[in-house]
């Protein structure tokens, strides 16, 4: 594990002590309801009995616990030999440091909702998202095969050039899309369609490697194409 490892470490518990000091402070201070959820607009559609503490204050921070977990001790363990990820692992814990972040982030904005019983920060909310996508693409190309994190479509793993083209191509457009679309929430572009803009931002690098591995597969230029015997291609 690298430090970005024990940064996301950190992070999530750092996240459990602010969840207790939130409890020891805030829980007098809660509705009778609280609510838990709300649509594009900010308007609440969904809520939660004062007294289910534990969902309220620690579900978040436990969530976060158990992906850090599984990212940083479980999936490196069980990846198979020609997919480990210990050939990029700094860019590997680094993900997962961003992870903890964005939860520590939308568990900061839900908390002060469920005391302010309004929630003004579902713009800081979607930018959030869009922010993670930008730093994310900025390392996306160093990310090698693996079955846990990247763009992990059948096209992408089963070439090495389709993966390295396919992260490179994408790695621009989180970053354009990230930078973007955190500027256009802000500046009062409709919360939905600039989610509607990171789905489909999101999506377009799987169609990409699609066509990117059909086109090298018609030209003869896959890895396995390239390995067969003369005479069976």
């Amino acid at each position: 594990m690298t430090r970005w490892g024990y940064a996301a470490i950190a992070v999530t518990v750092a996240l459990f002590v602010a969840a207790i000091g939130a409890h020891a402070t805030l829980a007098d201070q809660l509705p009778d309801k609280v609510p838990t959820h709300w649509d594009f607009h900010g308007n609440v559609n969904g809520w939660m009995n004062k007294d289910q503490t534990f969902m309220l204050f620690y579900l978040m921070p436990t969530i976060t616990a158990g992906l850090v977990a599984l990212g940083l001790l479980v999936l490196p363990a069980v990846s198979p030999e020609n997919f480990a990820v210990e050939g990029f692992r700094r860019t590997y814990d680094y993900v997962f440091f961003l992870v903890a972040v964005l939860f520590a982030f939308l568990y900061a904005l839900i908390e002060t909702a469920q005391v302010t019983g309004t929630f003004a920060g579902e713009r800081w909310m979607i930018a959030g998202f869009f922010l993670f996508f930008a730093l994310l693409g900025n390392v996306l190309g160093k990310v090698r095969r693996n079955f846990w994190l990247g763009v992990r479509t059948p096209w992408t793993l089963a070439d090495p050039q389709v993966w390295d083209r396919t992260h490179r191509a994408a790695a621009w457009l989180y970053v354009v899309i990230g930078i973007v679309g955190a500027i256009a929430v802000l500046a009062g572009v409709q919360p939905l369609a600039c989610f509607i803009f990171l789905i489909a931002g999101a999506l377009a690098p799987v169609f990409h490697s699609l066509v990117l591995y059909k086109r090298l597969q018609r030209q003869g230029k896959l890895e396995a194409q390239r390995q067969l015997p003369v005479g069976q291609e």
